[in-house]
């Protein structure tokens, strides 16, 4: 992944992250499909190291996916310039606010992450507010439909644009009815692209 591969290299740092999001979700994963608020406390309560340590890389990959769509956005705006066309202009756009969606709602799931990680038994018997939680998947929701957007204006196969853009009133729906959303839904779209991005023949699209 040379310097003639920006979006490559925002590819692979989509897809590291998303890995270790996943990773990060994996200690005591069956908490969260346990609807008994005791057993879930003694599930967490018995698995706690691996737990803490998961909450800390889940925080690590939610940093690190808005890391690279912003190097994505960065790439969008370098070709722009050499590009300047239309289409590029509505790309680098759509792309910006898809970085900015994401970057803006990380933090609010790092606080829940935290929360999580140092009290056990609130997470277990599911206190607390769930505001922030809710804020950081609306603002994904925005991300992913900006996504689409962005990938719909560049020289991109159109499967990958369509899946984001298609995917962003899907869970939308979701989350205005259920107030709640698995999270990982997210990733598996945000990992797709980034996976597009590390295979993309960049040179082929910038001679189209």
């Amino acid at each position: 992944m040379s310097g003639n591969h920006p979006y490559r290299r925002a590819g692979a740092v989509i897809v590291a992250g998303t890995v270790v999001w996943f990773v990060g979700i994996s200690p005591v994963s069956r908490v969260y499909i346990t609807p008994n608020n005791a057993e879930r406390l003694r599930m967490l309560t018995a698995g706690q190291r691996g737990w803490i340590v998961g909450q800390h890389l889940t925080a690590v990959g939610t940093v690190a996916v808005p890391v690279g769509f912003a190097a994505f956005a960065r790439a969008v705006q370098d070709q722009d310039a050499v590009q300047g066309n239309a289409s590029h202009r509505r790309a680098r756009k759509w792309a910006f606010g898809a970085a900015a969606a994401l970057l803006a709602g990380a933090p609010f799931f790092v606080s829940s992450l935290a929360r999580r990680a140092s009290d056990l038994e609130g997470f277990a018997y599911r206190r607390g507010s769930n505001a922030p939680f809710l804020a950081y998947s609306g603002l994904h929701v925005v991300a992913l439909a900006a996504l689409g957007g962005s990938l719909l204006s560049l020289p991109a196969s159109r499967w990958i644009g369509i899946t984001a853009a298609a995917s962003a009133p899907v869970y939308g729906a979701i989350l205005a009815a259920k107030k709640d959303i698995p999270p990982f839904c997210f990733y598996l779209v945000e990992g797709l692209v980034g996976a597009y991005l590390m295979t993309w023949e960049e040179q082929d699209a910038k001679a189209s």
